[in-house]
């Protein structure tokens, strides 16, 4: 696989779960890795709407190979901006109970996706965000621990909110939740803005520990230290 992840069966999830939960894709220029990454959720979660936000390299025919639908924009707007598009037409479907933000770069597992759908289901929970820091196994480098660790502070403090790792785009929230959160930040700053709407909306929230893959690839796409510098720069000037 492309992208480096562990492709290797894909988790089975009840009738309920498969048929009520939506996987919200934002997808920039991944046509090396988008097929196989659909491919692989769609045996979990059958529902998946990809949103190419003004890709150039042939990704929106990728992913609709994989079986994936489909909502382009014309031009790049931003992460925030196609999360925004891709949950509108998930809520579309009377049938949506869940909603899952999963990315386009293969480092997110399905079956942490999954387990954090479960917890939705059997919980009194309106979102479950995912933690790289209550993993074991996931290992950014130092710098950028530092830099996200500062996030979280920085967050915590503004927010309210009590989280280990504030910009993790593996969330899992249902639909009253979903429709509720509004995100108008496009670009990075959108995870920072979701996390003041769980304080301001009183969302009752947890972290689920995931394992988040690195490769090459991933980084490649927005993991290296200086996104996450990005990342607190918009945070404190957004």
């Amino acid at each position: 696989m492309a992208a480096g992840g562990d492709f290797d069966g894909a988790p089975l999830a009840t009738p309920e779960i498969a048929r009520g939960t939506w996987l919200v894709v934002p997808l920039f220029n991944e046509a090396p890795v988008i097929r196989e990454v659909i491919e692989h959720t769609r045996r979990t979660f059958p529902n998946v709407v990809c949103v190419d936000d003004g890709s150039s390299d042939g990704s929106a025919d990728e992913a609709r190979a994989g079986g994936a639908h489909v909502v382009q924009h014309a031009v790049n707007l931003g992460q925030g901006a196609a999360l925004q598009t891709g949950i509108r037409y998930a809520l579309q479907d009377p049938g949506a109970r869940w909603i899952v933000t999963f990315d386009a770069d293969g480092q997110h597992r399905t079956e942490d996706a999954l387990r954090m759908v479960e917890r939705l289901r059997a919980e009194p929970l309106d979102i479950v965000i995912g933690s790289r820091f209550l993993d074991g196994r996931t290992k950014p480098g130092l710098a950028k621990r530092l830099v996200l660790r500062a996030a979280v502070i920085f967050q915590r403090v503004t927010s309210g909110v009590r989280l280990t790792d504030a910009h993790n785009g593996l969330r899992a929230m249902t639909r009253e939740a979903a429709g509720r959160i509004r995100i108008t930040q496009n670009r990075m700053a959108h995870a920072s803005e979701i996390v003041d709407q769980l304080g301001e909306l009183e969302l009752r929230y947890a972290e689920e520990p995931v394992h988040v893959i690195y490769t090459d690839y991933s980084r490649s796409k927005g993991q290296s230290l200086w996104n996450s510098v990005n990342i607190l720069s918009e945070l404190i000037f957004k």
